[in-house]
């Protein structure tokens, strides 16, 4: 099965349900890995999302095939764009029906396109989510630090330089 193709554009505070979907289906089955749902990506509501949406310093991508929305991800943090910026790819969500089609990649590079040389981009994932850290490898991450998170999930921070 091919998906169809995807469209990344900016994700708006009216977007915000539909990207919380698709964020909860995308960390239930982290959460089933992890065997917790008080994953924090699990408990953000509606509101906290849109109210995110809505900050200057954060760029929000999502990817649409037609009219779903199918992945998302949030660039946090000052300094966006300047070259001295450090930045969280946040959130970082692909719909479980819809991975392995490249829009997960597409989201990323659309995000890495708000940087500017020097900026770096940091994130965490789980440090048994194999997909994930092939995915951000590919991508020149470098693993820079072990952390456990408030539901007691062993996460690996990663760093990339903007280039």
């Amino acid at each position: 099965m091919t998906a169809p193709p995807c469209v990344v554009a900016a994700l708006t505070a009216a977007d915000a349900g539909e990207a919380l979907t698709v964020q909860y289906a995308a960390y239930l089955a982290e959460a089933r890995r992890y065997g917790t749902t008080e994953i924090p990506p699990l408990r953000e509501s509606v509101a906290e999302l849109a109210a995110d949406l809505g900050r200057p310093d954060i760029r929000a991508f999502g990817a649409w095939a037609g009219e779903r929305l199918v992945g998302s991800v949030r660039l946090r943090g000052g300094g966006l764009g300047t070259g001295s910026g450090c930045l969280e790819l946040a959130r970082y969500s692909v719909a479980p029906d819809a991975q392995g089609h490249g829009i997960g990649r597409a989201l990323m590079e659309r995000a890495h396109a708000e940087l500017a040389p020097g900026d770096v981009s940091w994130l965490v994932t789980g440090a048994r989510s194999d997909e994930n850290l092939r995915l951000y490898r590919r991508a020149g991450y470098e693993e820079t630090g072990h952390l456990v998170d408030s539901a007691g999930v062993d996460l690996l921070r990663l760093e990339r330089l903007a280039r």
